[in-house]
């Protein structure tokens, strides 16, 4: 076998070879038809130049607003409940170690539909004070900005407190060497939305860590009872999977989860 993966490679190559080389003669001839030069578009007329500041200003906001189109995915992401939902359902999967089952893209459109359920009031207030009149030219892009902001602050701050974890937001004032912070309305919005990810990440894994504990039992127990008998060569994952998936069955486990997740926000 190794012989004929040998030759296999050896032939694969020289046609490559042999392709470049028949490339690289057909060069000169599309060269020498083009005129002797390489033809390149002219969108001056498609794309006019700018002429004085407002013309370089347009520019400036098109390019930050393609920008932040091509990272609002992630943004939105990080400062909605997406990042909670999503890690529980990722340890779920790993403690009823189902490997693929259920796939990623259930899991990930399961995640985002419930982060439409649970974010719906937050965004029915940013469409209501900050999008439907920046549409209707009532207020400027600055105003609209800051009053999407504050919605998004409410929900952040409150399940920062709901869970206790104040100090990770501390510990972001310290390094950014902000001391004079009174109130929420005081810290700002680059220190609270890490604070929030590492708020959602810790508990996240708590919750996670509750998940695994009875799969963990069972997996302890039939390790123990496949010893005790003496099949050392018998993985214990593989028997103790059905096991996991008729408990995981039996007491609704899917309703459980869910339920606990959007009960846990608020």
């Amino acid at each position: 076998m190794d012989g004929v993966n040998y030759i296999t490679s050896v032939r694969v190559t020289r046609m490559v070879i042999v392709g470049i080389l028949v490339l690289l003669s057909i060069a000169p001839s599309v060269y020498a038809q083009a005129g002797g030069g390489i033809y390149i578009p002219d969108l001056r007329g498609v794309v006019p130049q700018a002429k004085d500041a407002n013309g370089v200003s347009a520019a400036i906001q098109i390019l930050i607003v393609l920008t932040v189109l091509a990272l609002a995915p992630g943004i939105l992401v990080m400062v909605t409940c997406f990042t909670r939902i999503i890690v529980v359902l990722g340890l779920l999967r790993q403690a009823l170690a189902t490997q693929q089952l259920p796939p990623n893209q259930v899991l990930i459109s399961l995640a985002l539909f419930m982060t439409f359920m649970i974010m719906a009031p937050t965004w029915y207030k940013i469409q209501n004070q900050a999008l439907t009149p920046y549409l209707n030219n009532r207020i400027s892009q600055a105003q609209a900005f800051e009053l999407a902001m504050k919605p998004l602050r409410e929900f952040m701050i409150k399940q920062i407190e709901v869970t206790n974890n104040e100090q990770d937001v501390y510990m972001f004032l310290e390094e950014t060497n902000r001391t004079n912070v009174k109130t929420w309305a005081d810290v700002p919005s680059s220190v609270l939305i890490p604070a929030f990810i590492t708020s959602e990440l810790k508990t996240a894994f708590i919750i996670g860590f509750r998940i695994y504990l009875p799969f963990l039992i069972i997996d302890m127990v039939i390790a123990s009872v496949l010893i005790s008998m003496g099949m050392l060569m018998l993985p214990p994952m593989l028997v103790s999977l059905p096991f996991k998936l008729l408990l995981f069955v039996l007491v609704d486990g899917w309703h459980l989860v869910i339920g606990s997740l959007v009960s846990s926000f608020v």
